[in-house]
């Protein structure tokens, strides 16, 4: 029986104290034995065992450490990550080297092709993050980011609005499984405790993307001024970055482990340490039973309609920056070509804040608290390119680099769905999915606040982001003081007479809110 036997922490290695059975509560959880987390495959024959996870071991076996072994698994998150955020802004430096002129677009022809890129991100959220859950996840995501990589080089050869318009889709169906695939592989490898800092590491090279991006863009535009190219520069600009991506994808294909149980750099024993270490997350490394409780507890959950709101309103803003940054820039009295190198300091920006933040949030054990310095940074930036007139370009181009401070709380949130919401691929999944689609309809509503009939200063659209950022603001807090709040009644509820941790209890798939030992970070 379970009550006979210790659990152990794997953190800390220490016994976990038992409490009386409280035996209607336990046939409760131990239902879930018939379709428990893949994680308990791993103890297969050990049964009573207890293992010991002591400080050495577990930095040792760590995720982070094994890179150092191996030097590729983790760092290709980070350059895919990169190279996915360099995708979406090919537009935005392509629309400013003659693509609006070779493609016809006239009118709202640009904005929808910003927002055509979401629409199609939005019809297959849910179906990838359900093949996420069905299919081996490093598999399924390096077939997704081989065929993302082989649409954006076809951008290339479109010749009107229309064949744009298919590639847009396209390259958004793709992409679509990234972010939550790797909040996937972030949940599976690392503690709790490591998901903030890691999660915005390898969002931070969004940063490094649109430096390399912006630094390539101008070369490549430089080099047509002066040499010239028998092909249009902003072709280049699809192909070189298309199929660098898809190259990247293939690499990842046979190098990245589904998880821990097929990692082949680690050695049986090995494995083991790498899930027993893991334990403390109360949420396995997977599991393919299809379970419709944890969808439906996922949509009566306030707390997750928190985070499907700051997706929205917070992408309201992303939308639009991302793809008229460039033409913003523009519109601060610079040319062209200096828009395209200028847009770079605003990426090292981004990698700063992520990494500061995301290393403070972890140490401190308040992720969103910290985050909300960047989003504070964010909505200075923005009064400043709202309040200040349009000649003084310095003071506006400084805003537009503090605006690029604002995707830590997105960041933190996004750790948060990996480390706050239990029931590993089923309730997760349908939560990442419900972020991603309100941060699709953010991404498609963004690029309209921007109109052409509004150029060069685009006040409304100014407007609209800097509102959008204080409701953002707002939103986070509440999160905050909800996690805090659920924390209490958990608390309360351990304390209880008769209550029990069972052993594995970690293992049985259980959500967020039915398992009274799951504790929210903040």
């Amino acid at each position: 029986m379970a009550d006979e036997k210790v659990p152990v922490d794997a953190e800390k290695g220490d016994p976990s104290p038992i409490r009386p059975v409280n035996r209607a509560e336990a046939e409760t959880i131990l239902k879930h034995n018939v379709d428990a987390d893949e994680a308990l495959k791993a103890f297969d024959g050990r049964e009573g065992e207890t293992i010991v996870i002591d400080a050495e071991t577990t930095l040792h076996e760590s995720f982070g450490m094994l890179v150092d072994r191996s030097g590729k698994h983790h760092s290709l998150l980070c350059v895919i990550y990169g190279l996915n955020y360099l995708d979406k802004t090919t537009l935005s430096y392509a629309s400013i080297m003659g693509l609006k002129e070779d493609l016809n677009l006239v009118g709202d022809n640009y904005q929808w092709l910003g927002s055509m890129f979401y629409f199609g991100y939005l019809a297959w959220e849910y179906p990838t993050n359900r093949l996420l859950q069905r299919l081996p996840l490093a598999k399924y995501s390096a077939f997704n980011i081989v065929m993302w990589g082989l649409v954006l080089s076809l951008f290339a050869t479109v010749s009107d609005f229309s064949g744009a318009v298919a590639v847009r889709f396209f390259l958004g169906l793709f992409e679509a499984a990234v972010t939550p695939g790797f909040a996937l592989f972030t949940s599976q490898w690392y503690t709790r405790q490591e998901q903030g800092f890691r999660t915005g590491i390898w969002f931070s090279f969004n940063g490094f993307g649109q430096i390399f991006g912006g630094l390539v863009a101008y070369g490549i535009a430089r080099g047509n001024a002066i040499h010239g190219f028998s092909i249009a520069p902003w072709k280049i600009v699809f192909l070189f970055t298309g199929l660098l991506t898809a190259t990247i994808g293939i690499i990842f294909f046979f190098i990245m482990p589904d998880n821990q149980l097929n990692a082949r750099f680690l050695t049986k024993e090995e494995r083991i340490l790498a899930v027993q270490r893991i334990r403390g997350n109360n949420q396995g490394i997977g599991n393919k039973h299809f379970k419709a409780y944890q969808v439906k507890e996922a949509f009566m959950d306030p707390m997750i309609w928190a985070f499907v709101f700051y997706a929205l309103v917070a992408d309201i803003p992303n939308g639009g920056i991302t793809n008229f940054f460039s033409q913003l820039i523009v519109s601060f009295g610079f040319t062209p070509e200096q828009s395209l190198l200028y847009g770079t300091p605003g990426g090292a920006v981004e990698v700063i804040s992520l990494v500061v933040c995301g290393y403070l949030g972890d140490r401190y054990g308040n992720r969103l608290l910290v985050s909300l310095a960047g989003m504070g940074t964010c909505i200075l930036g923005l009064i400043l390119i709202v309040a200040l007139p349009i000649s003084n370009s310095g003071g506006r181009l400084a805003g537009y680099y503090m605006t690029q401070a604002s995707p830590t709380p997105f960041v933190a949130i996004l750790s948060l769905i990996a480390t706050n919401v239990a029931g590993k691929f089923h309730q997760k999944t349908t939560v990442a999915a419900m972020y991603l689609v309100a941060y699709c309809a953010g991404n498609i509503i963004g690029p309209q606040a921007f109109r052409p009939k509004d150029a060069p200063q685009y006040r409304p659209g100014e407007v609209t982001v800097l509102v959008c950022c204080c409701f953002a603001f707002l939103d986070a807090v509440f999160i905050w003081w909800y996690c805090r709040l659920q924390n209490r009644r958990k608390e309360i509820a351990r304390a209880q007479p008769g209550y029990i941790k069972l052993e594995n209890q970690e293992w049985l798939d259980l959500t967020d809110r039915e398992n009274p030992e799951f504790v929210y970070s903040l």
